[in-house]
C-alpha cells in the first residue's frame, strides 16, 4: 500500500468543507451546551425538590446514555412523532443536549464556590435573585469555569465523527464517502487523523494555559 498525493489531493477539497461543518457543529453545539448547562445547573440548585430531582434524573438520563442512541432518536425517531430535522441540525442538538450534562456540573460547581458572602451582600442590597446572578455570582465563578469547558469544547470536537451516522457529511463522513466511492482508504483517513490533531492539539495547549492561568489567580488570592 503506496501513499499517492494525488489521491490526497484530490480528497482534500471535500475535507476541507467537511472540517467547516465539523467546526460549525461543534461551536454551535458547544454554545447551546453551554447555555442549556447554566439553566439545568440553576435548576438543579432550586430550592423545589420537585424540579431538583426532576433535573437531576433528566440529566442522569441523558448522560448514562450513548450520544449516538441520541443523535438516532433525534435523526430517525423524531420524524415518526412529527418532527422533522435536517442532519445537521439534529447533530447539533445531539451534541449541545448531551455535553450540557455535563457543563452543567461545571457550572453548579463553580455557581457553588462563590463565598457565601457575596449572596449576602446581593441580598443586602436587594437585588433579585436574577440581578445576583448576573451582577455578582456569575461574574464570580465563570473564569474559574473556562478551563474545563475548554476541555468539553475539545471533546465535542472530537465526537463529531459520530454525526456521519444520522448522513453528517462532516470532516469523517467526507473522507468516508470519497473512500468507499475510489477504494482508497490510506490517504483520506490520513488526512482526517492529520485534521483532528492540527486542530486538537493547539486547542488542547490553549486549554492547559487557561487551566494555569486560572489555578494561578485562585492560589493568589487564598
Amino acid at each position: 500500500m503506496n501513499w499517492s498525493w494525488q489521491v490526497a489531493f484530490d480528497v482534500l477539497p471535500q475535507m476541507l468543507q467537511g472540517l467547516v461543518i465539523t467546526i460549525e457543529a461543534t461551536f454551535i453545539g458547544a454554545i447551546l451546551a453551554y447555555a442549556l448547562g447554566l439553566v439545568l445547573a440553576i435548576l438543579r440548585m432550586s430550592k423545589s425538590r420537585i424540579v431538583s430531582l426532576t433535573t437531576y434524573w433528566v440529566s442522569e438520563f441523558i448522560r448514562r446514555t450513548p450520544l449516538l442512541v441520541q443523535l438516532y432518536f433525534l435523526f430517525y425517531v423524531l420524524p415518526d412523532l412529527g418532527l422533522f430535522l435536517s442532519p445537521l441540525a439534529a447533530g447539533i442538538l445531539g451534541l449541545g443536549l448531551h455535553f450540557s450534562t455535563y457543563t452543567s456540573e461545571v457550572f453548579r460547581a463553580g455557581i457553588e464556590n462563590v463565598p457565601t458572602g457575596q449572596w449576602e451582600a446581593a441580598k443586602s442590597l436587594n437585588y433579585k435573585p436574577y440581578q445576583t446572578m448576573r451582577y455578582v455570582i456569575l461574574p464570580q465563578a465563570i473564569p474559574p469555569m473556562i478551563p474545563p469547558l475548554a476541555n468539553y469544547l475539545i471533546t465535542m470536537f472530537k465526537e463529531t465523527p459520530l454525526l456521519s451516522a444520522i448522513t453528517v457529511v462532516e470532516l469523517f463522513n467526507a473522507a468516508n464517502i470519497y473512500s468507499n466511492s475510489h477504494y482508497k482508504y490510506l490517504e483520506p483517513m490520513t488526512l482526517v487523523g492529520a485534521f483532528f490533531l492540527i486542530v486538537s492539539i493547539p486547542s488542547a495547549y490553549i486549554a492547559m494555559r487557561l487551566e494555569k492561568k486560572y489555578q494561578r489567580r485562585s492560589g493568589g488570592s487564598v
